[in-house]
């Protein structure tokens, strides 16, 4: 199931990093996925129940397989 957020919302969404890049939804594997990835650091962020947990410590980083929630 795809991320299905409001576009305002994706627009003013940023990587919790000190980077603060803009995120988008998917994953480079997987662009349908339930989650959102930083298009600087790659960092994945999963999204419960349409809500992103933007937690720099529950993001699964680049080459990491997601922990089984």
């Amino acid at each position: 199931m795809a991320v299905d957020l409001d576009p305002q919302l994706l627009d003013i969404l940023a990587c919790p990093s000190d980077d603060h890049a803009p995120l988008v939804v998917g994953t480079p594997a997987d662009p349908n996925a339930d989650a959102l990835t930083c298009t600087e650091c790659g960092r994945q962020f999963r999204v419960d129940d349409g809500v992103p947990v933007l937690l720099l410590d529950e993001a699964t980083n680049p080459g990491e397989q997601p922990d089984s929630q």
